[in-house]
């Protein structure tokens, strides 16, 4: 005897969440977290929603569109206070770029993002505020802060972008040990400066050649004045 299939009638599913922004982009983080920002796709996230990838773009108008909107979510995690004793406005610069850039390590793929991509969301716009406010804080000119942000948020990005890919390739250990070996092997006809420096050019921890790191960005900051803007051309128009 033949076996019947029943099919159940659209009004006996259970209906599907409405389609949202907010939905979209949790729905985003979560394959990214799980697989990597390369599998955030909008075939990928349609599939995921039960829905066609069209629909998605009612929300979202393209990919980049979608990273920014998960690297801004994801931003949502950096601390803007240490905690225990109270630090100069210097120390939680470092401690807040460290913040952000520890979370980017994670996830190499936003922090590649975040290069090419200008974030626009409010967690972008509350670590900016944060930052820019402990500058005044420390006496830089609002003018060289507003050049300033540049370059240390690309600094720290850049530095999550290096230690977050290292960590997913193989390996990134015996490139290490190859440049140390060529560093010490560095003879003084050659290179005389990398072979009367040696270990040094190797020395210290990730996190203390950071912090000095950051400290020279600020201190050039708020030493260097800005070059006088270009005056500003009277253009006709039609």
């Amino acid at each position: 005897m033949p076996t019947t299939t029943i099919s159940r009638s659209r009004r006996e599913r259970p209906a599907k969440p409405a389609l949202s922004r907010q939905g979209i982009i949790s729905t985003a983080v979560a394959v990214m977290r799980a697989e990597g920002l390369e599998h955030v796709t909008m075939r990928r996230l349609a599939a995921e929603l039960d829905t066609g990838p069209a629909s998605l773009y009612v929300y979202v108008r393209n990919t980049d569109e979608l990273h920014a909107a998960v690297l801004d979510e994801i931003l949502g995690s950096v601390g803007f206070e240490p905690d225990g004793m109270p630090r100069q406005w210097a120390d939680t610069v470092v401690w807040v770029l460290a913040s952000y850039t520890s979370i980017l390590v994670e996830h190499p793929g936003l922090a590649r993002s975040a290069l090419v991509t200008r974030p626009a969301g409010p967690n972008y716009l509350a670590l900016v505020e944060r930052l820019l406010a402990l500058l005044r804080e420390g006496g830089v000119s609002d003018a060289q802060s507003a050049w300033g942000i540049d370059i240390l948020l690309l600094f720290a990005t850049s530095i999550a972008l290096e230690h977050g890919t290292r960590r997913q390739v193989m390996d990134g250990v015996e490139d290490e040990e190859a440049l140390a070996h060529a560093i010490r092997q560095a003879t003084t006809n050659q290179h005389p400066t990398i072979a009367a420096l040696g270990d040094d050019l190797l020395s210290g921890t990730p996190q203390a050649r950071f912090e000095w790191h950051v400290r020279v960005l600020l201190t050039g900051m708020a030493t260097t004045p800005r070059p006088p803007l270009e005056a500003e051309h009277n253009v006709e128009r039609p």
